[in-house]
C-alpha cells in the first residue's frame, strides 16, 4: 500500500510529484504487490491547508488566489483511508485515484471557507508570480512556507482533479459548513511539523 498524489506522472518537472511518479515506478517494478493510492486535496482534522487558509481569512482583509481557473476534487481523510482499506484487500495490484465528489475551482474552495468561517476578507484574483510573493511574504512573517511556485505550478495545471466516478462520499462544502468553528483559530506551521 502506497499513498501518492492524483496525476502523479503527469508533471515531470515538478519535484514533488516527479518524486511520488519515481516511488511509484519503483513499487511497481519490485514485483511485491501493491495498491496506490492517488488522492488529490485532502481534507479533515488536523489538515494544515484548510486550516490555514481559514486562520488568514479570520485576520487579513485580502485574500489573493490565482487569476486562472484552478479545479481541485477535495477528499477527506476518512475517505482516503476507506480507499487505502479497500486497496489492501484487493487481490490484484492497482492504481486508484481518491477524489470527492465536488469539483470546486480553488476560488470557490476558498470561497466555502471563507463563507463557513464569517470572514468578510476580499478575494482577489491575482497573476501566479504575486500569488506565490504574497505567500513568500506571509510566511516570512510567519517563519514558514506557506505556497511554493510548484505547489501553485500543481494546481494551475490542474493535476487536483481526476476523471471519472468520485472515490469519496464527504462534500468539502458541507465538511466545512460543519466544522467551521474548530477550523482557523491557530497556524499550524508546515515546518515545525516536518522538524519535530
Amino acid at each position: 500500500m502506497h499513498i501518492s498524489v492524483s496525476n502523479a506522472d503527469a508533471a515531470p518537472k515538478l519535484p514533488y510529484f516527479r518524486g511520488k511518479a519515481a516511488v511509484e515506478g519503483g513499487l511497481k517494478a519490485s514485483g511485491v504487490p501493491y495498491t496506490i493510492v492517488r488522492p488529490t486535496l485532502i481534507f479533515g482534522s488536523g489538515d494544515i491547508l484548510i486550516n490555514n487558509i481559514a486562520w488568514m481569512l479570520r485576520r487579513f482583509p485580502v485574500f489573493a488566489v490565482p487569476d486562472r481557473t484552478c479545479r481541485v476534487q477535495p477528499i477527506s481523510g476518512e475517505d482516503v483511508a476507506a480507499v487505502a482499506i479497500e486497496g489492501a484487500n484487493r487481490e490484484s495490484d492497482a492504481i486508484v485515484d481518491a477524489f470527492g465528489p465536488e469539483t470546486l475551482t480553488f476560488r470557490e474552495l476558498v470561497e466555502a471557507i471563507a463563507r463557513a468561517v464569517g470572514s468578510n476578507a476580499r478575494i482577489v484574483a491575482v497573476p501566479a508570480p504575486i500569488a506565490v510573493a504574497a505567500a513568500w511574504a506571509i510566511g516570512t512573517m510567519l517563519g514558514d512556507t506557506t505556497l511554493t511556485r510548484d505547489e501553485l505550478a500543481g494546481l494551475m495545471k490542474n493535476l487536483l482533479v481526476c476523471p471519472g466516478a468520485p472515490t469519496g462520499k464527504t462534500r468539502f462544502t458541507d465538511w466545512i459548513a460543519a466544522n467551521a468553528p474548530q477550523v482557523g483559530h491557530f497556524y499550524a506551521s508546515e515546518l515545525a511539523r516536518h522538524f519535530k
